[in-house]
């Protein structure tokens, strides 16, 4: 068995930041996405980020390690949104009427409003593909789906979304 040395340590964390550290921005609003509270989607992603290294070993050489990370940070948001203290306490930081007060701001707070009436994953399949821009193979992988799958998320969660959306 080979020992672990020091600079081999160093060079793996190194390796490791360099792969997944560009992904941590997209995993934090994957998160918020998902749990729709920022101190959450912090801690959601700094546990994601050492499961991510626990389980690095998964992650194929021929594989994006971005849909990869993106899939362990859902699963923590899921996780999350199972624990007890987020039945019991639950703040949204919900910006008021009056700090928005131009057309295209209450017709984003219309969008949010709407997306917040959403189920979580519904949300999460909208956010990988509209607003990450991800391909619906990665959205796929990171729903846990084939992209077929993926694709019917998207279109039924799209379809969810519109009644609200409508113009009066």
């Amino acid at each position: 068995m080979q020992e672990l040395t020091m600079s081999r340590v160093q060079t793996g964390r190194a390796d490791f930041d360099a792969m997944i550290g560009p992904h941590l921005d997209a995993g934090y609003r994957t998160a918020l996405a998902i749990l729709r509270d920022p101190d959450q989607a912090h801690d959601a992603v700094q546990e994601a980020s050492f499961k991510a290294w626990r389980k690095l070993h998964q992650l194929h050489e021929d594989k994006p390690a971005r849909p990869w990370f993106l899939a362990i940070v859902a699963n923590q948001c899921r996780s999350e949104r199972r624990g007890h203290w987020w039945s019991v306490i639950r703040m949204s930081n919900i910006e008021s009427d009056a700090t928005r007060n131009d057309d295209t701001a209450a017709g984003n707070m219309d969008i949010d409003r709407e997306l917040a009436k959403l189920p979580p994953d519904d949300r999460l399949a909208l956010f990988l593909y509209f607003y990450l821009v991800l391909p619906m193979e990665d959205v796929g992988t990171v729903l846990g789906v084939s992209a077929g799958g993926a694709k019917t998320r998207v279109y039924r969660a799209a379809k969810k979304l519109r009644p609200g959306l409508e113009m009066d």
